[in-house]
């Protein structure tokens, strides 16, 4: 008599997990889009009257920093919506936690701690999406 062989199934991640995953996904996305094209379009004497250190900084600095939120934000949603190379969501993933871990540091040196919340917020959402992804319901690549 053959024995029998032992299958180990690896657990799907449940509905309401892959639900709070896109939510994560669609908020960063959304924040880091609308933070980026403010940053791309708004006239900087406009800009900084919302956010001071943009009119501290070299106007090109900040046009930078909107398009790397604006690529951000696309990055963390569209390759995983589309299963287009999913794989680099995860990669704007970690550029979202890093950029917000920079952010904290930058607001906090500077005495702007009325912005912290939201940089603490985007950071903990991005770590999420970047857990998500990585580990706990990756998407697969379209065939």
């Amino acid at each position: 008599m053959p024995l029998a062989r032992a299958t180990v199934a690896t657990p799907s991640p449940g509905k309401l997990l892959r639900a709070s995953i896109w939510l994560a996904q669609l908020a960063v996305a959304g924040l880091f889009c609308m933070s980026g094209v403010m940053k791309i379009s708004t006239p900087i004497p406009e800009l900084s009257a919302m956010m001071p250190w943009t009119g501290q900084l070299p106007a090109t600095f900040v046009r930078i920093i909107g398009l790397i939120d604006l690529a951000g934000g696309i990055g963390i949603l569209l390759p995983a919506l589309t299963r287009i190379k999913p794989q680099l969501t995860v990669a704007a993933a970690l550029g979202c936690v890093v950029l917000q871990a920079l952010a904290f540091c930058f607001h906090a040196m500077r005495g702007e701690f009325a912005v912290l919340p939201l940089n603490v917020v985007l950071f903990a959402l991005s770590a999420f999406v970047l857990w998500g992804r990585l580990k706990a319901a990756p998407i697969t690549p379209r065939a």
